[in-house]
């Protein structure tokens, strides 16, 4: 049923841009009746469907191989957006301009340097806005693979995160990024890029570069790739697309920030682009591995020099993320660090990471699941401000706290029981934690 549901969903798709396809209904002028005077072919059912008149019968298939379904996707994604503005983002603009407040967005500004700079008297720092400022407009659900496709779309699915923090009165920063997934900089190293299915509505990600060691050893003979290659294209081009957009609204300009996209973490780009057979080479080959993290460092390095010439730094040392505010310009993700030990954490993560920090005007640093036993290694990277876990139930979280807030580091949006319990087994959690 639901193969049938997208077909006719196609077909319809079809019918609306059929010019995008260049059909020739050479049966225009037919009369219905003609048509229905003799059995047609199935070009003809077809064609006549699209012409919006009534076939003989209904056009059915009976090609549901994977390869045919990816052939319609493919046809109705074209036709879909083979206009580049399909969606037109101005109401929406313009309700977000009226809605947000610049003297209640500057409050929370400086609600949240003040807990970057240790001078928070809360216990947790969970901020919210004055009052919430609902929106009279029925803001539409862009679903992620849709947004891929269309810079409007994109943009639109972006804003309606703003939206929501202004309607609920949160305290999120207001912010957008061109919202491409963990396979950016994969992607500038020529990795294949995957969609997952409609249903999750979720990011896509990349396959790891076939050929392994030995085309790990390509990349490095062919040196640090072109940032405007793959998707760094596209976020390369959104970014400007982003503030033009954004210029007629001087709230929204203001108090709606534009951060970098997901660029990972050395390690990580290491191996979404190795495979897992990365995890052999740490041992084996040690020095490739080394060799291709400084290539990865010195691409991360050279995109974030792309991405501010067109999406310069503001706010004076301090970057949105996420709707946080972190203290800095980059946030880091060592999910990939999970699997190291503390020592390989020091040979093949903390050195990258440390360059990239230096490099860049410092940040955070992001991960999944455990890293309690690599902790006491981050406090020591000069530029590291913040810490984001995102798991505190796979962590000793005393142990956690003994190493970001007892030396100078916030932790940024823990889940709020984490936080609970602490503080009932007596943790002072020094003000130096944030709660959403």
């Amino acid at each position: 049923m639901a193969f049938c549901d997208f077909l006719w969903q196609t077909f319809f798709t079809l019918e609306s841009h059929a010019r995008c396809l260049r059909w020739e209904t050479r049966r225009a002028n037919r009369s219905e009746t003609a048509h229905k005077e003799k059995t047609m072919t199935s070009r003809e059912r077809v064609l006549t469907a699209v012409a919006h008149r009534e076939p003989d019968r209904l056009p059915i298939t009976f090609d549901a191989e994977k390869e045919v379904i990816a052939l319609y996707e493919t046809a109705y994604r074209e036709c879909r957006y083979s206009q580049r503005s399909i969606m037109n983002v101005t109401p929406y603009l313009e309700d977000l301009e009226k809605r947000i407040e610049p003297d209640t967005e500057e409050t929370l500004l400086a609600q949240w340097r003040n807990f970057l700079e240790g001078r928070s008297n809360e216990a947790v720092f969970s901020p919210r806005r004055a009052r919430p400022s609902p929106s009279e407009l029925d803001w539409p659900n862009v679903p992620v693979n849709d947004a891929l496709d269309d810079p409007d779309l994109m943009i639109l699915q972006q804003l309606s995160m703003c939206s929501d923090a202004l309607a609920s009165g949160s305290g999120a920063i207001l912010n957008v990024r061109p919202n491409y997934g963990t396979g950016i900089l994969p992607s500038v190293f020529g990795a294949e890029m995957f969609r997952m299915d409609p249903a999750l509505n979720t990011l896509p990600g990349n396959l790891p570069l076939p050929g392994g060691a030995n085309a790990i050893r390509a990349c490095l003979d062919r040196g640090v790739p072109d940032p405007h290659t793959g998707l760094g294209e596209r976020c390369l081009t959104m970014g400007p697309l982003l503030a033009d957009r954004f210029a007629p609204y001087p709230n929204v300009s203001r108090h709606i920030h534009i951060y970098h996209p997901d660029l990972q973490g050395p390690m990580d780009v290491c191996e979404l682009l190795w495979g897992s057979d990365l995890f052999y080479a740490l041992a084996d080959t040690p020095d490739l591995v080394k060799a291709f993290l400084n290539l990865i460092a010195e691409t991360y390095i050279r995109f974030m020099r792309a991405w501010e010439t067109i999406v310069p730094p503001r706010e004076n040392g301090y970057a949105a993320h996420w709707g946080l505010l972190i203290k800095g310009r980059i946030m880091l993700r060592d999910d990939s660090a999970m699997n190291l030990s503390p020592a390989m954490f020091d040979e093949f993560v903390a050195p990258y990471d440390r360059r990239l920090l230096a490099e860049l005007g410092g940040g955070a640093i992001h991960f999944c699941g455990r890293g309690d036993h690599y902790i006491d290694r981050l406090h020591a990277m000069p530029g590291l401000h913040s810490v984001n876990l995102s798991q505190p139930d796979y962590n000793d979280m005393e142990r956690i706290f003994e190493h970001t807030i007892d030396r100078g580091l916030t932790l940024l949006s823990l889940i709020r029981p984490a936080a609970e319990a602490a503080m009932r087994a007596g943790r002072d959690l020094r003000g130096r934690v944030h709660c959403r």
